[in-house]
């Protein structure tokens, strides 16, 4: 039995799925008519629904990469003594963000504006985790400024898988 068969079974075609249609789709006497439920029963490969999806995916997996790449860099750089305690905190907040949003962007295909929402998760994480990331690694605060809106960026991109 393939991935794909496993799926449907689970979804579509085991007992409880069958009879929960039936329930809903009977006419109990002396009641108001229960709409029918139409079950999608096509059986579609998971990897054409991912090729299906958008760029978001396949920019889920740069994210995911580039957040474990920079994750091991981090983890063994070694921050300048007077600064580390400092400096190590704020990589910790960018890594996780950046891994938290890569993983957010595979499920911004379910929302009903996938676009904008995966448009701002991008923006967001670059715009907060990057001056994150060049703050821990260089000690500047020259980018500084940027991490609030990235920040805010995100929180709307949150807000916006909502409606």
């Amino acid at each position: 039995m393939g991935f794909n068969n496993i799926i449907n079974y689970v979804i579509f075609d085991n007992p409880i799925s069958k009879s929960a249609t039936n329930l809903l789709s009977r006419n109990i006497s002396g009641s108001k008519a229960v709409p029918s439920v139409t079950v999608i029963t096509e059986k579609v490969p998971l990897w054409k629904l991912a090729a299906e999806s958008g760029p978001f995916l396949k920019i889920a997996g740069v994210m995911g990469a580039t957040a474990v790449a920079l994750g091991a860099y981090g983890a063994h750089r070694s921050y300048p003594k007077d600064k580390a305690q400092e400096l190590k905190p704020v990589f910790e907040t960018a890594n996780r963000m950046h891994f938290f949003h890569a993983l957010a962007l595979i499920g911004v295909n379910l929302c009903r504006y996938p676009r904008v929402a995966g448009t701002l998760i991008v923006t967001g994480t670059l715009l907060f985790s990057g001056p994150c990331y060049y703050y821990a690694f260089t000690g500047e605060h020259k980018f500084g400024k940027l991490a609030p809106i990235g920040g805010t960026i995100l929180i709307i991109g949150w807000l916006s898988m909502v409606v």
